[in-house]
């Protein structure tokens, strides 16, 4: 080989640091296929030692043991030696060389054979060692081949250093050295017993238990209660002595081979003497009494339960609580039937509710019982809160003064009752003076009573207290009585529910006279759905009543009265509700008032118009509304499960699109209704309307808050599929099987919904939709068939059709066919519509970057449309 020249000279000079990486490599490799079992029971050696095994075995059998383990060592080290083989400078360069392509370095060194005194020759002979120069500069250093598995079919290495790890993790590095010990001369091993101790705390701190021997400082702290186990091994005849005073009790001298332990009670000292004996100064962490407190006034629901809420913590959890009611009757104003003195009666005692999970250290809750029937309700009362935690300590806020929230009754019969009731819970000397006052007012009952069963009842139950008292008035005849009083005072205020005008007059009574009183917030809330409900049900009762004047005969004369009443549709009623629950809300409750009052009056003159009402329509078109309201409302609520995916997936990636989604959620708000639905279609959309607000407050409970209206939603399906008309027909028959495969999606979509699986639930909210529309086609041909069937239809009743609607807001077709020509979007180019849509879901289809479960869902958008 002839000397390099100066540019191959440099290359070679540039891979000395590669080739001394790739040489070092090459040590490592082999020092560790010779030397692996050494390693191995070095690494077995040490766990041995670390872990301390030897203080557990014999003498004799640890150096049995280790005499086996310096063998083992010795026989590894020579096996190794032999087969170690230091790699040369030639063979590193050779290694590097190969991982070239055309092994370039090879080429550099070579020299060249033929062809010395040809110019060309040596021309191509420079521009091949110029290429080579080129490749041997991006040399790097190779990677040492580490694997030895067909050296260690075993997998002993594997073995050893999993022995180490556990070391490690629960042994100490201190005990290797405590070997020397269990020499001939060990102190020990000929003097002495070992010992180990624990310190357990108690299971509620949640604390991990201390290995005393691990534990190098002279102070430690405990929590009360902890237990400190103690074991001492050695000769049998052997003691150590073991003073303490955390216990109160001296434990003395502890003989080897035995245990003792005791519970921290105090903060002190702890001593093991002897050989290897250690002391600590233990300083217990006392436990705190629990605290408990309320946060809040006592407030009642409109039926009568009692909410009241507090907070509770501990220093580790509160395990329990309970609440006392006590009658505070320095308070009471005793007048009329509260005179007389009271019979002693147990103040009442209730559980308090804890977490159901999360940490009970510190958390906020809400008391929620009904004492509506107790004798303590609406009079002053004191409560007290105690929190209990695991050392059984108690804690007790201070005592509340208030009343006793109860059920209120705003007919003045009912309150009348109720107030005779109290008073003969008060004490049962007040039995003939109950008697009297009941008599009384049940003296005319024409002008009171507006119920002949309220006032049999009353006569009964008259009757039988006047017996009683005359005979004696028992505890058990009391408490029958006064269940009798509260039966007959809630049939007074709720009335004939089938009376639906009576109904809806106590609904406005009831709201008005609370806004007057000042009731809560949540208690007005539940009067207006009340008023809500009351309104749909006189609403139903009215067109029922139109369609039977309508087919008696007198039509003509009920559109000639009605040019003299007020025009309104069910639409108008929703929005002037809204607007008062509106006003209330904002604490306006003269508007508030004055819009109530304008509303009574309005439905005093009400009458539903033909064309907004559901007079006049048949049994199946009401039908068909009521299905099509279901159908938006399953749109609306798919529409909200997937931006909700989006959500998950993209936060904050829908802010911007919120606007533009909001009118094509198919959902609907409250004041917005569909004839034909009745009460529960209206509740339906209104509980879907809040329903939006609150799963935009707490996207914790988001899935469960769509999983809600799902199943409100299915319910009301439930609820149409039982008024569907056309039994026994196949168009009829068609339908409902239609709606049951809606409803078992529904079921599927609601499951979906509560484990949080987005996508398959509006996979099968999109199957309810199709099983809808094709349960909507079939009672439409079922229409369409009996309108056929009919004969007699004039021209005018071929006028009054064309001026209906179908249940998706368009004219409705001739022959009573379903659908017409007229656009669904009123006003809107229809096909642009469609188009954006379209490309909207072609746009995000193509970005990448969102989540492949809504990809997916895209995809199957376009597949589908």
């Amino acid at each position: 080989m002839a000397n390099p020249s100066s540019d191959q000279t440099a290359v070679l000079k540039s891979l000395t640091m590669p080739l001394a990486l790739t040489r070092a490599g090459m040590i490592s490799e082999n020092l560790w296929r010779a030397f692996w079992p050494l390693i191995a029971v070095v690494l077995v050696v040490l766990a041995a030692l670390m872990l301390g095994l030897p203080a557990h075995v014999a003498a004799e059998t640890v150096w049995i043991a280790g005499a086996g383990a310096a063998v083992a060592a010795l026989a590894a080290a020579g096996w190794g030696a032999r087969r170690l083989a230091w790699p040369s400078r030639a063979a590193a360069l050779a290694r590097l060389d190969a991982t070239l392509p055309g092994r370039p370095i090879q080429a550099l060194l070579d020299d060249q054979a033929i062809g010395l005194d040809d110019a060309e020759s040596a021309a191509v002979w420079r521009a091949h060692q110029a290429r080579m120069a080129a490749r041997a500069s991006t040399a790097r250093p190779v990677r040492p081949d580490l694997r030895i598995a067909r050296r260690d079919p075993y997998a002993l290495r594997y073995v050893a250093a999993l022995a180490f790890a556990v070391a490690l993790a629960f042994g100490s590095v201190l005990r290797v050295g405590d070997v020397s010990d269990l020499a001939p001369g060990g102190a020990v091993a000929a003097t002495g017993p070992t010992w180990e101790g624990w310190v357990e705390p108690p299971r509620y701190t949640g604390l991990p238990t201390l290995y005393l021997n691990d534990i190098t400082t002279e102070t430690l702290r405990a929590p009360e209660g902890s237990r400190i186990t103690l074991r001492f091994y050695g000769s049998e005849t052997e003691t150590q002595p073991v003073t303490e005073d955390v216990s109160g009790r001296p434990l003395g001298e502890a003989a080897a081979g035995s245990a003792a332990d005791f519970t921290v009670a105090q903060s002190g000292g702890l001593t093991i003497g002897g050989a290897g004996g250690r002391s600590w100064q233990i300083e217990m962490i006392p436990d705190a009494a629990p605290t408990v407190a309320i946060v809040g006034s006592a407030e009642a629901a409109a039926e009568g339960e009692m909410t009241l809420p507090f907070e509770a913590s501990d220093d580790y959890a509160v395990t329990g609580g309970r609440a006392e009611i006590a009658l505070d009757l320095g308070a009471v104003t005793r007048a009329h039937g509260l005179a007389a003195q009271p019979e002693p009666r147990p103040a009442i005692e209730v559980p308090l509710p804890m977490p159901i999970a999360g940490s009970r250290d510190a958390f906020a809750e809400t008391l929620i019982e009904d004492f509506s029937k107790h004798p303590f309700a609406n009079l002053p009362v004191t409560i007290s809160l105690t929190a209990t935690d695991a050392l059984e300590q108690e804690g007790a806020a201070t005592p509340f003064a208030t009343i006793l929230p109860g059920r209120r009754f705003f007919d003045p019969m009912a309150a009348a009752i109720i107030e005779q009731r109290r008073d003969l819970l008060w004490t049962r000397e007040n039995a003939g003076r109950v008697a009297q006052v009941l008599r009384a007012i049940s003296h005319l009952p024409d002008d009171i009573f507006r119920s002949e069963t309220a006032y049999l009842r009353l006569r009964v139950i008259l009757r039988r207290l006047e017996t009683f008292n005359g005979m004696g008035l028992r505890p058990a005849q009391q408490e029958e009585l006064a269940e009798a009083l509260w039966e007959l005072a809630v049939l007074l205020e709720e009335g004939d529910l089938g009376d639906a005008l009576e109904r809806l007059r106590r609904a406005q009574d009831r709201l008005s006279e609370a806004m007057k009183n000042g009731a809560s917030d949540q208690e007005i809330a539940e009067l207006m759905q009340e008023l809500r409900e009351a309104t749909d049900d006189y609403i139903r009762q009215l067109s029922r009543q139109a369609q039977q004047d309508g087919e008696s005969g007198d039509q003509q004369q009920g559109q000639q009265s009605a040019q003299n009443q007020m025009q309104m549709g069910q639409d108008d009623l929703q929005r002037m509700m809204d607007r008062i629950q509106e006003l209330m809300e904002q604490g306006r409750m003269a508007e508030a008032q004055q819009a109530l009052q304008e509303l009574q009056q309005m439905m005093e003159n009400m009458r539903v118009t033909q064309g907004q009402g559901q007079g006049g329509q048949s049994e199946g078109q009401r039908a068909m509304e009521g299905l099509a309201e279901t159908l938006r409302n399953q749109q609306g609520l798919s529409d909200q499960a997937f931006r909700d995916l989006q959500e998950q997936f993209n936060p904050g990636a829908q802010a911007g699109e919120n606007q533009g989604n909001e009118g094509r959620n198919g959902g609907q708000g409250r004041g917005q209704s569909h004839e034909g639905q009745g009460g529960q279609g209206n509740q339906q959309a209104e509980g879907q309307g809040e329903g939006d607000s609150g799963s935009q407050q707490g996207e914790g409970s988001m899935a469960e808050t769509l999983a809600d209206r799902q199943r409100q939603l299915r319910e009301e399906l439930q609820r149409q599929q039982g008024q569907l008309p056309g039994s026994g027909t196949a168009e009829g028959d068609a339908a409902r099987d239609a709606l049951d495969r809606a409803g078992r999606a529904m079921t599927g979509a609601e499951n979906a919904l509560r484990e949080d699986n987005y996508a398959g639930a509006i996979d099968r909210q999109s199957d309810a939709m199709e099983a809808l529309r094709e349960g909507m086609r079939a009672l439409g041909e079922q229409m369409a068939q009996e309108q056929r069937n009919q004969q007699g239809q004039g021209d005018q009743d071929g006028d009054m059709r064309a001026q209906n609607r179908d249940p998706l807001g368009r004219n409705a077709g001739s022959n009573g066919s379903l659908g017409t020509d007229e656009g669904l979007l009123q006003g809107e180019d229809v096909y642009r519509r469609a188009r954006d849509l379209l490309d909207e879901i072609r746009r995000r289809s193509g970005e990448g970057a969102r989540p492949e479960i809504e990809l997916e869902y895209l995809k199957r958008l376009l597949d589908r449309f």
